[in-house]
Parts: C-alpha cells; structure tokens; sequence
C-alpha cells in the first residue's frame, strides 16, 4: 500500500474511533449498531469503502466496538 493509502487508512481508523468513543456510552449491547448506522449516513462511499479494505487487511488499531460495527457494515453492504 503507498504511504498516501496508508495516511488516508490511518485517518480513517482515528476517525471511526472517535465516532466509537461518542457511542461508547450507550454501551456494547447497542453502540456498534449506532456507529455503524453514522458510518451509513454520514460518511460518503469512499470513505466506507476505505475503512472497508481497513478491516479486510487487518483491521489495525480499530477500537473492538468500532471493529464490529465495520463488520456489520460489511455485512449490510455485502447483502445490498
């Protein structure tokens, strides 16, 4: 991966661990499904596929809530 792919990975990373740590407090039970639902409507198709490829080599540095809910948006996208 070049090093811009790898810098646009990290940035992606660092943001859907904010976005996790804004959820967080809802819990395990329902934060992944709340961060997954912001990633749907919020982040433009790029930028899921981006975090898309993240998870599929590796998953690197994605907080465990954040990690599921990419999972569950690979699902949902898989399923479409």
């Amino acid at each position: 991966m070049s090093s811009e792919g790898s810098a646009t990975s990290e940035k992606l990373v660092y943001m859907a661990n904010q976005i996790g740590k804004f959820f967080a407090s809802q819990g395990a039970d329902q934060a992944p499904a709340a961060i997954a639902e912001h990633l749907r409507k919020f982040w433009d198709p790029r930028m899921r596929a981006g975090i898309l490829a993240h998870l599929e080599s590796g998953g690197a540095d994605l907080d465990p809530l954040v990690r599921q809910a990419v999972e569950s948006l690979r699902a949902t996208t898989a399923a479409r």
